[in-house]
């Protein structure tokens, strides 16, 4: 995540990222949040430049503001779609547990569904994630 109307939070991110790959699995999914979009007056970062980070880099990209909650809830839906279509390609396998992905049981009885986060918690129920 950047903020928008920080340029030397956007500068940082080829280090951030370089080091968040080194310490995961080489197949992660990664997003990018320009955060702040509330705040468009003092934009530092343009869209376009989020966007042809994220592109180069192969990450998710989205801009969001936490402060009215934009795209907040986007960002989460993105990201698992995206661990969704890597755990159908067969990049993850949510029987493994050191992938960050797990399997959890539906409270109604109803089929393993993925759960993304692998932190050891209560599978959440209802759906994927």
């Amino acid at each position: 995540m950047y903020d928008i109307t920080r340029r030397e939070s956007f500068n940082h991110l080829s280090r951030w990222l370089e080091e968040a790959r080194q310490n995961g699995n080489p197949s992660m999914t990664v997003m990018l949040i320009g955060n702040k979009t509330d705040l468009e007056h003092r934009r530092a970062v343009s869209t376009k430049e989020g966007e042809i980070f994220a592109q180069e880099n192969g990450l998710v990209f989205m801009e969001t503001s936490a402060k009215t909650a934009s795209n907040v809830e986007n960002a989460f839906i993105k990201t698992a779609e995206s661990i969704y279509e890597k755990i159908k390609e067969g990049l993850y396998d949510p029987s493994r547990e050191g992938n960050g992905v797990k399997l959890g049981v539906m409270a109604n009885g109803g089929a393993n569904t993925a759960k993304v986060g692998g932190s050891g918690g209560p599978a959440k129920t209802g759906g994927c994630c």
